[in-house]
């Protein structure tokens, strides 16, 4: 092994990248997330144990570009129309679980005798919890789209938003003194007007024209998205937020757009690669020097996460009206720290608020929460019916605001069937159905497509259907029917794929134009086949023997003489 790693960084990135796949597999089968394993990895290979890998400064660059991506997706999912529809319940429970945390937190890290810039740090890194975890979670059960994964999912986002607010409050006060927090937090306004007022042009007159230029290559899409991300990042730091809060708004600035879906798809392995290195770069540096120290203040902090943010949640949810089961098993989903509380406080170091310390005790507590959060929410369910007694404190006599969500049943808007595929057939099969009074969505990867069918006002989405992550972005759990018009049987054979493991579990029809595909799509499952020249022979053929036949009968009523005629009664079936 010392042979292969003296040939430099290559040879250690392959050693690193089988390690961490081992690590990975022994995790899922423990059914932890991969971060965990990640951050053990790092530990492992880092100087505190074997000192394997070397190649420090190329390690870090790559973590610097897994945060950038990271946070650049988040602000692609946070379109303004969503946060416009987030709803009270998310809002409050959201932000009061935020101004809980921080207040309890500051306090009791403060008892431990830390300095007050350390317990700020810590108190706000105790309040964001892991969008990735808990959605991955959620998705593995099929509950993403219940009433409380919905609920779960609107206060995270609100709690993405308080964290690059938080970072850009934090990155502005780089080396000011008391005394120039005033000045520094009037600079901070000013910037972020300027900012905004930037953004909005861009939004407005410049990105929807550029995004759809890039649109007409997949490929393209991907490479214009991360350099956007990477640049803004960069003129982020230039103009005295941080590479975080630029990367966030070069993702919101696209969140608009009819292509976030696709570039959202095409980024999240990505983004889940490049992490690799970030918490793979935090367990090599961890002083275990001063981790000893750490135990039992990690201990204590991780109990209050565990304990303190679900009670929180349920408290809030319960007071405005829904069931204890439904707050027990949202408040679960804030049991744990997230991977931006170990950012939060790493960039804290970067900018010398606070030392490696507040590092060392922030992955600890992380470490803890998300082990034991995992299996929280993996086994919920078990664990109310356990706790339900004593858990009716948190539950109004009438939880009304649950009961009037009851009554709604289906979510308006949803739709019944998705066509993939939005060529003439796919295209006028949607408006059809349309106008027939049946919410229908349609899909392409064309922007030409997706552009002409918008002008039309029709409900369309920009992206790939044979990519899983991109079909778990639409409403599946809603539709009754998802249609292929894709005309070849490979393309076909890829999107019934992604479909099953998205977990669509509604019925499927396909369009085919010869025989041995409509076989092959029959052998795959697919319930319903539809032949557009088979089915438009038929339709004529009958057309034309209807005419015929009617041609012929009022030929004979013009030559025969006048009869009485007598009604045939049919055979009954």
């Amino acid at each position: 092994m010392a042979d292969m790693l003296a040939h430099g960084p290559y040879a250690e990135f392959a050693l690193l990248l089988i390690i961490s796949a081992i690590a990975g597999a022994i995790a899922v089968r423990l059914r932890q997330p991969v971060l965990i394993a990640y951050i053990v990895v790092g530990i492992l290979v880092g100087p505190a144990v074997f000192g394997i890998v070397k190649a420090h400064d190329q390690v870090a660059l790559l973590a610097e570009i897994g945060v950038t991506v990271l946070l650049f997706v988040v602000g692609l999912k946070l379109d303004l129309h969503h946060i416009r529809h987030i709803g009270p319940v998310a809002l409050a429970t959201g932000l009061g679980q935020l101004g809980f945390t921080i207040v309890f937190g500051f306090g009791l890290i403060l008892l431990m005798g830390k300095s007050m810039m350390e317990a700020l740090y810590v108190a706000v890194a105790l309040t964001f919890s892991s969008t990735i975890i808990v959605v991955k979670l959620l998705s593995d059960k099929r509950e993403l789209d219940s009433l409380h994964g919905r609920i779960a999912v609107g206060f995270l986002i609100v709690q993405d938003v308080a964290v690059v607010l938080a970072m850009m409050a934090m990155s502005a006060l780089r080396g000011a003194g008391e005394a120039a927090i005033v000045e520094v937090a009037g600079s901070l306004a000013l910037r972020l007007l300027a900012a905004a007022a930037l953004m909005y042009v861009l939004m407005r007159s410049v990105l929807p024209r550029l995004v759809g230029a890039m649109a007409r290559s997949q490929e393209l899409l991907l490479i214009f998205a991360i350099a956007w991300g990477t640049g803004l990042a960069a003129l982020g730091e230039w103009a005295g937020f941080s590479k975080e809060a630029g990367a966030f708004m070069a993702g919101f600035s696209l969140a608009s757009t009819s292509y976030r879906e696709a570039m959202n798809a095409r980024l999240t392995g990505i983004r889940d690669f490049m992490l690799l290195f970030f918490f793979i770069d935090l367990g090599a540096k961890l002083e275990f020097s001063t981790l000893g120290d750490e135990i039992w203040p990690a201990v204590v902090l991780s109990v209050f996460v565990l304990i303190g943010n679900p009670l929180i949640v349920m408290a809030i949810m319960g007071y405005m009206g829904y069931r204890k089961r439904t707050g027990f098993l949202a408040g679960l989903t804030v049991a744990q720290i997230s991977e931006f509380s170990i950012v939060f406080v790493a960039m804290g170091i970067t900018l010398g608020h606070v030392g490696v310390e507040a590092l060392g005790l922030t992955t600890l507590v992380g470490l803890v929460t998300i082990m034991m959060s995992t299996y929280m929410i993996l086994f919920s369910q078990p664990l109310y019916d356990s706790l339900a007694p004593l858990l009716g404190v948190f539950e109004r006599k009438r939880p009304f605001r649950e009961l009037a969500v009851e009554r709604q049943g289906r979510p308006a808007g949803q739709p019944d069937i998705i066509i993939f595929g939005l060529g003439r057939y796919g295209a006028r099969l949607m408006r059809q159905l349309r106008s027939a009074g049946i919410e229908v969505l349609g899909v392409d990867f064309d922007p030409e497509t997706i552009r002409e069918l918008h002008k039309l006002r029709q409900p369309v989405r920009y992206g790939d259907g044979e990519d899983p992550h991109f079909l778990e972005s639409l409403p599946l759990p809603h539709a009754r029917w998802a249609i292929t018009t894709f005309p070849q049987w490979e393309s076909n054979r890829a999107f019934l794929s992604a479909l099953k493991e998205a977990g669509f579990e509604g019925r499927i029809a396909g369009v085919v134009r010869d025989d041995l595909h409509a076989e092959a799509l029959g052998a795959a499952g697919v319930e319903r086949v539809l032949n557009p020249f088979n089915d438009a022979a038929d339709y004529a053929a009958r057309s034309f023997a209807a005419e015929i036949a009617f041609e012929d009968v009022h030929r004979r009523d013009d030559v025969a003489p006048s009869v009485p005629v007598t009604p045939v009664k049919e055979p009954e079936r």
